[in-house]
């Protein structure tokens, strides 16, 4: 354990990096011992702290380029950073080592879907259901009695100390057909990456959902509609291309396009709001959707990190516009499409969140 740490940790001097000189204990920059590195720390260490580390060695040792070998993806502990290093050497990755790497993404994939998936699907499908209202509602279960009693106050009998629902206000049946739409539009910046990776697997699972039409839009200095796709989040995840320049007014401009219910949509950005390209058009653009109808919901980031870097002039400019900008946990997020397809006022909810 110790030697493992050293090598990482405590090198002589960076030249070690190389492989030429410095403390033998280094990693150098041989394929074989970095695997046999990689292999002792899984041996070692709890999965937890083997991430971790192998984020560190990326960042401290510039093992990027020894990644595109194949024997290096068998040996790595695959987790959400891994996947997002993987993608940003997607463009330079020999057709070998694409194959270790699609099979390691898929891993990680699979993982958070069996994480995500039922939350996700339980919570929104209940928010679409409760959402609709109906003065006929079939089975107990299915009134709302907040909504119920605040209908009949006017027939309150205050010798019985009751009130008589002459009104009865209860939660729809539940629908097959198409209730509200989702867009996702993605940020590709590299400060992005675990967020991409998230909200892929999110879309997917939403996608899954027939009471919602969910379209998926990445942007760099480009956009690319990947809502074809949707259908397998690997497949999503291969089509982006993380780092570069920024246009968000861009992207926003192509999702306007994508939404003709603007009442029954969510438009969900996904961003650190570095606007490349026209900033007081890409706010306008917001306040028009707003405006329109539609629920938008900026995040700076979906991931289980810290607080995130983001244009706070751009954050400060969408709060003022009722529109927050804040940062989103996965576990969270279910919740917030749930708050959001209800029509419950964000601003609200991220306080509540804040507070809990």
């Amino acid at each position: 354990m110790d030697a493992a740490l050293e090598a990482l940790y405590n090198r002589g001097d960076t030249a070690d990096s190389g492989g030429g000189g410095g403390r033998s204990a280094g990693l150098g920059g041989s394929a074989p011992r970095v695997a046999r590195w990689l292999g002792d720390i899984r041996e070692y260490f709890p999965s937890t702290v083997v991430q971790v580390m192998q984020k560190d060695a990326m960042e401290r040792l510039g093992l990027h380029q020894l990644l595109l070998e194949p024997e290096m993806m068998e040996a790595v502990e695959p987790d959400v950073h891994l996947v997002g290093t993987l993608l940003s050497l997607n463009r330079v990755m020999p057709d070998q080592a694409r194959e270790s790497a699609r099979a390691l993404v898929r891993k990680v994939v699979e993982d958070l879907e069996r994480r995500v998936a039922q939350k996700t699907r339980s919570l929104v499908q209940g928010a679409i259901d409760r959402s609709a209202r109906t003065h006929r509602p079939r089975r107990v279960s299915d009134i709302d009695w907040n909504a119920t009693i605040r209908r009949n106050l006017a027939h309150y009998l205050p010798e019985h100390g009751t009130i008589v629902p002459q009104t009865l206000v209860g939660y729809g049946r539940r629908s097959q057909g198409v209730q509200k739409d989702v867009v996702l539009a993605i940020d590709q910046s590299g400060s992005m990456a675990s967020s991409v990776v998230y909200a892929s697997v999110f879309g997917a699972v939403l996608a899954s959902m027939r009471t919602l039409r969910t379209s998926l839009v990445v942007f760099d200095t480009a956009v690319v509609d990947l809502t074809e796709q949707l259908t397998d989040p690997v497949e999503v995840l291969f089509g982006t291309q993380l780092g570069g320049g920024t246009h968000i007014n861009k992207a926003i401009a192509y999702c306007q396009g994508l939404i003709d219910r603007p009442d029954d949509s969510i438009f969900v950005l996904i961003s650190d709001l570095y606007e490349g390209g026209v900033r007081a058009e890409m706010l306008r653009r917001v306040a028009s959707m707003q405006a329109a109808g539609v629920q938008v919901v900026v995040l700076l980031a979906l991931s289980d990190e810290g607080a995130p870097f983001y244009d706070r002039e751009n954050a400060a400019a969408l709060a003022e516009m009722g529109v927050p900008a804040f940062a989103c946990t996965p576990d969270v997020f279910p919740e917030l499409m749930a708050a959001a397809i209800q029509g419950q006022p964000l601003t609200a909810w991220v306080d509540r969140q804040k507070d809990a």
